[in-house]
């Protein structure tokens, strides 16, 4: 029988990860954690933006109960906050990709592209669909035993409303706590479009790896037909 793209697709079976790399990933994202809190420019919003952090790396504790995370979607989501913790430390708005470009090449990022605002923010949002959607759907299909076009579609639907869900509580928490900069908080920078770019930019990540996913399981799948044919 040919299979299906869903039999196609790899599933893991929800397989324990080996502890090395697990204890490995976990140390590398605490030893770059740790590297931002040194001497922070701005240590109450840094505090700020990681009270969300605690909140997923919380969320992983009963989650590895019941659902034993692949090492590559361990590494995703270590990934992103690593990522998310760099932002962090500058307020995501402050961060000097500028002078690290400078400093390894001579020409600064924003000159040769023309930017008049800071981007890292939008990089990390990018970055959230791009390393959740696989995530996500590897859950979906191991958890749940979805299909792969509805693993997918929820997988990028996910990552749609968690991105306007973390735009609302990052609003809350900053006129809540301090609404005297909850606009610098933000990472607005003075688009008040900013909060739609974002969460557009996450979906844009997500439908592209979800087409990679797609399009992989596609292959597996006709590679399989053409195996038993």
């Amino acid at each position: 029988m040919a299979s299906t793209p869903g039999e196609a697709m790899e599933t893991g079976g929800g397989s324990p990860p080996p502890r090395a790399g697990t204890r490995w990933l976990a140390a590398a994202f605490a030893l770059v954690m740790a590297l931002t809190w040194v001497a922070p420019p701005y240590p109450a919003e840094q505090a700020l933006h990681h009270s969300l952090t605690a909140v997923a790396l919380l969320a992983l504790i009963p989650l590895r109960r019941h659902y034993a995370l692949p090492p590559a979607s361990l590494a995703a989501v270590l990934g992103f906050l690593a990522l998310h913790s760099v932002a962090a430390r500058w307020m995501y708005s402050y961060v000097p990709y500028d002078e690290w470009s400078a400093a390894l090449t001579g020409v600064r990022l924003s000159d040769v592209f023309g930017w008049e605002r800071n981007h890292f923010d939008r990089l990390v949002h990018l970055s959230y669909g791009l390393c959740a959607a696989p995530v996500l759907v590897r859950y979906l299909r191991d958890r749940w035993g979805l299909r792969p076009l509805p693993a997918v579609a929820a997988g990028v639907e996910l990552v749609l409303s968690t991105s306007a869900l973390y735009e609302l509580l990052e609003w809350a928490i900053a006129v809540t706590t301090s609404p005297e900069i909850a606009e610098v908080y933000n990472g607005q920078q003075g688009d008040v479009w900013d909060a739609h770019k974002d969460i557009a930019l996450a979906c844009l990540g997500a439908l592209a790896a979800a087409a990679v996913m797609l399009l992989r399981s596609r292959r597996e799948a006709a590679a399989g037909s053409a195996s038993r044919s």
